[in-house]
């Protein structure tokens, strides 16, 4: 079941007397995302973070403890073994305490969604029959679970065919909504003009579909990065992991290549194997056009992207040898 789906928390679903093994995975994805680097404009080098401590320059992992501060400049130093010790049964276990109606819950409260699943075949029966239940009593379980070192009130509902267990914000994480919009007026609003705006309203009402909605921001900077792949206006990034290697120098036309396939996009299909969309073959004249006479020799995008970027790796090289590295 659900084959290739990573597991990070496995445990225990349990309703009174009934215990189900169960275990969770991510119900979101973040393969749409982009994802930046940051780089020093002019060593062009990769920015790391490291731990330091003051004068005594950077820690081991190690030697790293959790702190937590009772009052200022004084902490009481927790080690791992210690926090392990505690035996929270919301550990292992997601224990169903409390039902209310799907609807009753403010979206304000939920956190993060999870997907819950039976962990091995014995464990479906039950766990189906905790689903069917909730779906014919139009409920959802509320219960807490531990994870990432925190207590999380969670509620349980089905989902397609199996359920969806989402993370929950706790009464003192929320703003109270009377605070925030104290200063909004509360006079009476012309009736034509809520009436306008219902008529608008109507007009645009739909069935939900989120796939309707694209993330238009995530595809405006694709197409910019692909743009200066064309453009040849990448640049060779230094890594400190890599500082014996030297700079990496990057194949641009085969970063092209992966870009122009990323973009969905591809050469015409007229156009010889090999050769640039809407070129002519070396030594081929189009029809009815007489030869034309052959222009100087030019520098391709790339070629004069890897020559810069071979020229910026010697520069690099030299100033880290007058350095004495």
């Amino acid at each position: 079941m659900a084959a290739g789906v990573r597991s990070f928390w496995k445990g225990h679903l349990r309703l009174s007397l009934v215990t189900i093994p169960v275990r969770l995975v991510s119900a979101t994805r973040s393969d749409g995302a982009v994802a930046f680097h940051q780089v020093d404009r002019k060593s062009r080098q990769r920015i790391r973070y490291q731990k330091v401590v003051p004068g005594a320059g950077e820690v081991d992992k190690d030697d790293i403890v959790r702190g937590y501060e009772v009052e200022p400049g004084n902490y009481v130093l927790l080690e791992d073994e210690e926090l392990d010790a505690l035996k929270l049964e919301t550990r292992h276990t997601i224990e169903l305490t409390q039902f209310v109606d799907a609807c009753e819950i403010d979206p304000l409260y939920f956190d993060r969604p999870y997907y819950l699943l039976p962990d091995g075949e014995v464990a479906e029966e039950g766990y189906r029959v905790i689903r069917q239940a909730l779906i014919e009593e139009r409920k959802a379980g509320l219960g807490q679970l531990t994870l990432r070192g925190k207590e999380n009130l969670v509620a349980l509902k089905p989902s397609g065919a199996g359920m969806l267990l989402e993370t929950m914000r706790y009464a003192e994480e929320i703003k109270e909504a009377d605070e925030v919009f104290s200063e909004l007026g509360s006079g009476k609003l012309p009736a034509d003009l809520v009436n306008m705006a219902k008529s608008l309203i109507e007009s645009r009402s739909q069935a939900f579909d989120p796939g309707k909605f694209k993330n238009h921001y995530a595809k405006a900077l694709r197409d910019l990065v692909d743009e200066k792949v064309r453009s040849g206006k990448s640049v060779a990034v230094g890594d400190d992991r890599d500082r014996d290697q030297g700079p990496k120098v990057i194949d641009f036309m085969e970063a092209l290549k992966r870009s122009v396939a990323s973009s969905g996009s591809s050469p015409r299909d007229d156009a010889p194997r090999g050769a640039p969309a809407g070129k002519t073959p070396a030594g081929k004249t189009p029809a009815g056009k007489p030869p034309a006479r052959k222009a100087p020799a030019r520098r391709s995008a790339p070629a004069a992207a890897k020559k810069a970027a071979k020229h910026a790796a010697k520069k690099t090289a030299a100033r880290k040898k007058a350095a004495g590295r």
